[in-house]
């Protein structure tokens, strides 16, 4: 594992940085800076001709190959890519693109790639997962969502949950059930889906912190033409799980967490320089936050070196998932326990406004950290079994 960068990298980093400070910091203070750990709106006036100029430049799909408009970079740049842009706030891709733009590069035809990749990147049309349903969440496999062949059709029933940005999409890939007969693994079909066709159905589910980011969905007999669909039929399982070379060490969550306990710091300082200290008991919790923040940064950079020796991180990027999701749970929890009744409201005014420590809302919307992608029981079931041997219960 390599804690510095090769002088290739380093040349990167810095030529990253200077992207950044042309393209995105221009006209921006630090104290512009957004509460990392905050679930907020993007401001779509900066943000989308950021994006823009990601994909004029193949940024905004790193992994993907050139001849597809991406960069073709490698786990290590795309590493400190992720690493920069998280530091400064700047958004690093277009919702959903590295989900389904892979799996349609290698698995689509010719007239599927042409018909989606280019606005995909381009950012004139919004994608959104259809997999999670209410009796599918970890065991996946075991969705009941049917697609029944009728001509040149699927027809749809049934229902998804946990969609995100699903109100706002144009088109749903989605994971259906073509052969209900089927081992469970088996007989899954992958389909494209119009998000304008009748039948479809989006409901909001709005989270803790009055958020409206998850969305269910209901489909009655919604029509999907076979050449929408992905791969084989019945094989959509094995045409979902594509993968390109992505970086997948998190490295964004533990920027944030790390930028997180910084903000942290300088309110406990604030606090001490207007004469309002914070307990003893509470600064040592934040010695053990910045502790495990570093923990969390060295869990990130074992999978990534296992990546860029060619490795798969199996076990270790289970630790790192769990351990960094628990981890933004106990930031907020610390950032509560420093707060006292001021960290209660949800906009705070004095010290805790002026420093945007919004620990109520970072409270609420880390909830859900240990569930979405991967609950932390499912992550230590795959590092009990995988990684120390122990049997199955």
């Amino acid at each position: 594992m390599r804690f510095t960068d090769t002088p290739e990298l380093a040349e990167w980093r810095t030529t990253v940085k200077g992207f950044i400070d042309d393209n995105w910091k221009q006209g921006r203070t630090d104290d512009d800076e957004d509460n990392p750990m905050e679930e907020a709106a993007p401001d779509e006036s900066r943000v989308k001709p950021w994006l823009d100029k990601l994909a004029d430049s193949g940024w905004i799909a790193p992994a993907w190959p050139k001849k597809y408009g991406g960069a073709d970079m490698s786990v290590l740049e795309q590493f400190v890519l992720s690493q920069e842009f998280t530091e400064a706030g700047a958004p690093t891709s277009r919702q959903m693109l590295n989900l389904v733009g892979p799996t349609i590069m290698l698995h689509g035809t010719d007239e599927q790639k042409a018909e989606h990749l280019p606005p995909m990147l381009r950012g004139e049309v919004a994608w959104c997962q259809g997999f999670s349903e209410p009796g599918s969440g970890s065991d996946l496999a075991s969705l009941q969502t049917r697609a029944v062949r009728d001509g040149d059709d699927y027809v749809i029933n049934g229902q998804k949950i946990w969609t995100s940005g699903a109100h706002r999409a144009d088109w749903m890939f989605v994971l259906t059930r073509t052969d209900p007969d089927a081992p469970k693994h088996r007989g899954i079909s992958y389909l494209l889906l119009d998000m304008k066709s009748p039948g479809v159905t989006v409901r909001p589910l709005t989270n803790l912190a009055n958020g409206h980011i998850f969305n269910e969905v209901f489909f009655e007999d919604v029509r999907v033409p076979v050449r929408n669909r992905i791969g084989e039929e019945n094989r959509g399982w094995y045409v979902g799980t594509t993968t390109l070379d992505f970086e997948r060490s998190n490295i964004a969550r533990v920027v944030n967490i790390e930028k997180q306990v910084r903000r942290l710091n300088r309110y406990v300082k604030a606090r001490a320089t207007a004469g309002q200290p914070v307990r003893d008991a509470f600064r040592l919790e934040m010695v053990d936050r910045a502790v495990e923040t570093s923990v969390c940064a060295l869990l990130s950079f074992q999978v990534v070196s296992i990546q860029a020796r060619g490795g798969v991180p199996n076990m270790e990027a289970s630790m790192n998932k769990m351990y960094g999701s628990e981890l933004q749970q106990r930031v907020a929890a610390t950032a509560m326990h420093l707060t006292g009744m001021a960290g209660q409201l949800r906009r705070p005014s004095g010290i805790e406004g002026d420093l945007k420590v919004r620990a109520a809302m970072d409270y609420m919307t880390t909830v859900s950290a240990t569930i979405a992608a991967g609950t932390s029981e499912i992550q230590r079931n795959i590092i009990a079994t995988r990684g120390l041997g122990l049997p199955r219960g």
